[in-house]
């Protein structure tokens, strides 16, 4: 099947979409998720302490791929396996997800064989939008159950119940479901009325240096989407904006989030930061954006975030807004 992946101006966004069939209707069915896991043609998907089995990260090649294991070839790892997720099917064929993070490094390299568990950030901008999709899925749900071991209300053991989507308290029977926490970030930007476009970028002291992206920040309780983007915004940065609108949303499994893409327009241009928040912002025209060079391009002086992330989708897609609005 196709890769099906959110895109705006030819501009891909990674991690979202993928050609699953999650098959929610059937968590509940727990003899039907037996039956998928025993299947001989059944898929499992391992993941070591947040890592993705890769195929094809050897130097040199082209196109490496998420490696999903033919159940019969993959015992061993159910049986050292915290409780089997089960993802969704592709093409009839059943995919669940395996944390295997409990195994020593030399028993993830014995299985890996010759794959590697690669850190989703290095290979997800290499892969195909499916793969990385499925990746995503697998990493953040793992994650998700590694910290939701013990009940939230009586600190009592869960388990896994619904094919690994809901865990419950043995004790008090409270249901645990998946975490996802929502953040937004956005792209602020000037019109073109008293000259060419800019928009705002801001780096923090952790990134490579010369590295400028989008600004960012969780969503508060009791607070809208766009309140959110009106209140980073200002915090940050000092300046305030108008015109909020919805762009896209990526999942990002870094641990577990949902970050939900804006455009905002500038009221005006004076910076007043916030340099706990940020080291430094600046306005900067398209022109000037496709002279930076790539996330890890130590040659560069001003770099553009990494290629899988949602921050660089929004500004890929407003630099190419300005390439077709001038043209």
């Amino acid at each position: 099947m196709a890769d099906r992946h959110t895109s705006y101006a030819g501009v891909a966004l990674r991690y979202a979409g993928g050609d699953l069939d999650r098959a929610g209707v059937h968590r509940k069915d727990a003899d039907w998720v037996v039956a998928q896991l025993a299947r001989t043609d059944t898929r499992l998907v391992p993941v070591w302490r947040n890592r993705n089995l890769i195929a094809g990260m050897q130097a040199g090649s082209s196109s490496p791929n998420a490696v999903a294991r033919v159940r019969t070839a993959a015992e061993e790892l159910l049986a050292v396996a915290a409780e089997p997720v089960f993802l969704g099917s592709r093409a009839g064929i059943a995919l669940f997800t395996l944390d295997i993070s409990a195994c020593s490094e030399t028993q993830a390299d014995r299985w890996a064989g010759s794959d590697q568990f690669v850190d989703l950030r290095v290979a997800g901008p290499l892969l195909s939008a499916s793969d990385a999709a499925l990746c995503a899925y697998a990493r953040a749900i793992t994650y998700w159950h590694r910290h939701s071991q013990f009940c939230n209300a009586c600190g009592q053991p869960t388990h896994a119940e619904q094919a690994g989507h809901v865990r419950k308290c043995e004790v008090c029977g409270q249901a645990i479901f998946p975490r996802t926490d929502p953040a937004v970030i956005m792209l602020v930007v000037t019109d073109s009325s008293s000259g060419p476009a800019r928009c705002l970028l801001g780096r923090d002291p952790r990134w490579p240096p010369g590295t400028y992206s989008t600004l960012a920040g969780f969503v508060e309780p009791g607070e809208s989407l766009e309140q959110a983007v009106v209140r980073e915004v200002f915090e940050e940065t000092g300046v305030r904006v108008h015109d909020v609108t919805y762009m896209a949303s990526q999942p990002w499994p870094f641990p577990s989030s949902i970050m939900l893409g804006f455009r905002a327009r500038a009221h005006d241009t004076t910076l007043h930061l916030d340099t706990d928040e940020v080291e430094d912002a600046r306005w900067f025209s398209a022109a000037e954006i496709e002279n930076f060079g790539e996330w890890g391009d130590n040659d560069a002086p001003l770099r553009v975030p990494r290629r899988d992330s949602i921050a660089r989708f929004l500004i890929d897609t407003w630099v190419a807004k300005q390439a077709s609005d001038e043209s």
